[in-house]
This record gives C-alpha cells, structure tokens and sequence, in this order.
C-alpha cells in the first residue's frame, strides 16, 4: 500500500491542474472474481479457510489507500475531485417470496453497497461487521484508520454496468456474482442478459442512497462483429443495446440523478477481460485479430463508430 499510495501522490503532483477526475481503484467489489488481479492474492496463497479473511484484509488496504490519497489530493489539488469505482452487479430476487427477497438485499449488501457504504460514508456498516464476525473474519485496523476513512470519503462514484441476474435462495451457493440469469430477458452472445431498465434503476438507487456525483465508466456489448468482403462491419445489435441504455439514462437523468460522465467500453476491440477472447468485441472499431493473435492488426469503423460519432457531437441529443 505504501508503494501505491506514493504513486498516487506523484500522479497527482505530476498532474495537478491538467486530470480534474481520478479513479483511485478499479472496480474495487470484484474481489472473488479477481483475486489476483484485483488484490494481488493467489488462490494458493493461504489455507482455504482464510481465503476470505485474506481478500478482505487486503480491500481494506485499499480503502486506506484511497483515503490516504483523498487526502493527499486536498493537500495537493483541492480542484481535482477523487473517486472509487464498482462493478454494478445488484441483483433482484427472483420471486416475491421473502427469502427471495431478503436474500437478494443481503446480497446485493456483501457485493455491492459493502465497498460503497465505506467510501462514501466513512465507516465500516453495521451488517458487514457483523458479517465478520458470524464467519470468524478479523480486519486488522491500524491506530487512525476508522478516522481516516471517515475525513477522506470519495467524491463520487464510478461503476461499470452490463447486465442483471436474479437471486434464487433455493439455488443459490453464496458466492458473490454468482446468480441466475433473469428469463424475462434476452440472452446476448457469452449469456449476459441485457437489462437497460436495470440500468435506470440501478442510477437512481446509487443516487437515492449516496447523493453523489455518478460516472458510467463501462458500458457495452461483447459481441462477435463480422467483416463483409467491401470490409465494412454491420452491428446494428450494439447500436440497439447502447441506444436503449442511453435512453434509460437520460431518463434517470430527468428524476434528478447527477450523471456527470457517460463513457461506453470501449472505443477500440482488445481482449476481453471476461473471456479473455478476442471474438468478444465491445468497440466501435474493428482490429483483425484473432483469439491467438492471428491477424494483420488493420483496424477498420464499424457501423456504431459513426453512429456514436454523431451521439457524442449532439450531446446525446440525437440517438
């Protein structure tokens, strides 16, 4: 923590005045689907039984971390404005059954508003303490930390939004991100199912809850592009889906939901990080490779590049 917190320091020095808005960490919720990526830990690397414990040890590191540096930033840049980001994964219950019900609240909690609830309001929230405790997990807090947390909260919050699945108790295995697909919705290609009334929902509980500025920094499509022979790429499907959550925005938008950056993943296809595939393409702009790295690396405008060209130069005005 100490190395990237001294990096985030130099960023902001080296920047100040010219980066207005920081992400400190990256989807900092996707902890048991990331480990390594996202917490440095490998599966190995402690007993099973402490696995848990571990993960959440070191996503407390990083909550210090982002604080230390939200302070740095008062101290350095009190014009640049710093932020956390999510995986917006909140989940519906399946049925109105209770256990449905209360089972998708509780989820949506360790997943989700667990890593919110603490950068946003300062302090560790009651229902994860006592998560914690029920499973045996000991958070090491260094002497300052709780006021750390509480004089440094976020400015705003960033998530990356692609689809909703459903909580089933009686199917359910307790692992976050780990849910049923939602049948009253289609299927894209890799079995997302896309969802952009979730996405107006979402916004406006994010908002009712927090009251803070909100950034869309991911959302898209992952779908397989094909290049006709005069070399021009016809997904009219990525059009569709960014068209219909642009539209919910705006309408959350409307209800008063600060929404102050939309930004779609991602402009250019790379390897998915999902599937790690380069058949899944999320861009507007098509670069022949192939999922072994095969291909001449030509880079060639699909038809939602020009499409978004024109949503970007009329401010979303015109879809």
């Amino acid at each position: 923590m100490i190395f990237f917190v001294r990096y985030g320091k130099v960023l902001l020095e080296r920047y100040k005045g010219k980066v207005k808005y920081w992400i400190v960490c990256n989807q900092v919720n996707l902890i048991p689907n990331v480990q390594f990526g996202c917490l440095g830990i490998y599966d190995d690397q402690v007993a099973p039984e402490k696995m848990e414990e571990t993960m959440y040890q070191a996503v407390h590191h990083q909550f210090i971390g982002c604080a230390k540096i939200k302070e740095f930033a008062k101290e350095i840049d009190p014009e640049a404005h710093i932020g956390t980001m999510i995986a917006e994964g909140c989940v519906y219950p399946k049925t109105c059954n209770p256990k449905d019900v209360v089972g998708a609240m509780k989820r949506n909690r360790v997943q989700e508003y667990f890593f919110t609830d603490t950068q946003l309001r300062g302090e560790y929230p009651t229902y994860m303490l006592r998560h914690f405790e029920e499973k045996g997990i000991h958070i090491h807090f260094e002497d300052g930390d709780e006021e750390l947390l509480k004089n440094n909260t976020m400015d705003f919050l960033a998530l990356s939004y692609y689809y909703t699945n459903v909580f089933n108790h009686e199917t359910d295995t307790g692992v976050p991100f780990k849910s049923e697909q939602n049948p009253y919705l289609k299927p894209t290609p890799w079995e997302w199912r896309a969802d952009p009334l979730g996405f107006y929902n979402c916004l406006n509980q994010l908002w009712d809850r927090y009251q803070v500025p909100l950034m869309i920094a991911e959302n898209g499509l992952g779908a397989e592009d094909v290049v006709e022979e005069d070399g021009s790429i016809h997904d009219e499907y990525r059009i569709e889906y960014l068209k219909a959550h642009i539209e919910q925005m705006k309408e959350a938008v409307l209800d008063g939901v600060n929404v102050f950056s939309y930004l779609s993943w991602g402009p250019i296809d790379i390897v998915s990080s999902s599937s790690a595939e380069m058949s899944k393409r999320y861009g507007y702009v098509y670069v022949d490779y192939d999922d072994f790295g095969k291909g001449t690396g030509k880079r060639m405008k699909k038809d939602s590049f020009y499409w978004y060209k024109h949503v970007i130069e009329t401010n979303g005005e015109e879809l």
